[in-house]
């Protein structure tokens, strides 16, 4: 990313140019701290040059009013960047809503480091300073659109950025799920459920039932059955432009989970239909920024060296 692309008509208190003029804070309003993290942050903006607007119920739930307050299609229609205080929860649930608008995003942990939220909050002064003058790393995350259709009409639909998950409800009975890629009959499947997941969504439960990590940059995704029946039933990675389609065969209590944050109960014959997005997050990160750096903190991979 080249600094000198800013507008010159940016300039901060220091006098240095400016990338970014109106600036979003999404915080996790409900988490410890919070409300001292956000004014933080926010005075930090001011100090740097930028108008800064807080996100509606984060203004709200923090009684930090005295900075305007925007609904996030307000944050997407007139913001130049958003930043996400928080954990990777947060910034889920933020970046579904703000893809469409192609604000870009930025990511600041309060607790531990996140996989997409990789700053700091006791470093995010010094990382954030020249990220604001153009100084950063920029990458395109891909998003899932899914939908549950019934007798042929759609009746559940929600955009994911990490997996979509089917799964078997709180009876301990496998399901039968019925797999077709592509229009193609692919397998029937017994297991608790089946995860189709994004490279992003790779370190999240898919990591967990067994399933590769995949770089953001591949152009994937991926599937994984929870707990098979079969053992032979393995993950599978699938090119991004695929559509999948998973149905209800039987089974008791089947529902689908969209980044564990939106629910479908789901009945027999139900088809759960995922495809590509038509749009993709832009997440920004400190210049030097690694992929690996962030898997070798998060996974503990240099325990023991």
């Amino acid at each position: 990313m080249n600094p000198s692309d800013a507008h010159p008509s940016n300039t901060s208190a220091h006098g240095a140019t400016r990338r970014f003029s109106h600036v979003a804070i999404v915080g996790k309003y409900n988490a410890p701290g919070s409300r001292d993290a956000v004014e933080a942050i926010a005075q930090f903006l001011h100090a740097e040059g930028c108008d800064v607007s807080l996100e509606t119920e984060t203004a709200l739930n923090t009684g930090l009013m005295h900075h305007p307050a925007l609904s996030v299609v307000s944050i997407g229609q007139g913001c130049d960047l958003a930043l996400v205080v928080g954990g990777d929860g947060t910034m889920l649930g933020v970046a579904r809503q703000l893809a469409r608008f192609n604000v870009p995003l930025v990511g600041i942990n309060q607790g531990r480091l996140g996989f997409i939220t990789d700053i700091r909050f006791d470093a995010f002064a010094e990382v954030l300073r020249p990220m604001l003058h153009g100084l950063y790393t920029e990458e395109r995350r891909a998003l899932m659109a899914a939908k549950v259709m019934r007798d042929g009409r759609c009746v559940f639909e929600a955009t994911a950025m990490n997996d979509v998950v089917v799964s078997r409800g709180s009876v301990a009975s496998m399901i039968e799920l019925r797999v077709e890629v592509d229009g193609r009959f692919v397998a029937k499947q017994r297991a608790d459920g089946l995860i189709i997941a994004s490279p992003t969504g790779s370190t999240a439960y898919a990591l967990s039932a067994g399933g590769p990590l995949i770089h953001p940059g591949i152009d994937g995704w991926l599937m994984v059955p929870i707990a098979p029946h079969t053992l032979s039933n393995r993950p599978v990675v699938l090119p991004s432009h695929s559509e999948v389609a998973v149905e209800i065969v039987s089974g008791r209590d089947a529902s689908a989970n969209f980044d564990m944050q939106s629910l479908a109960s789901l009945l027999h014959g139900d088809r759960i239909v995922v495809s590509r997005s038509e749009h993709t997050l832009r997440l920004l990160h400190p210049m030097g920024w690694s992929y690996f750096d962030t898997l070798r903190e998060k996974l503990h991979w240099n325990e023991g060296v």
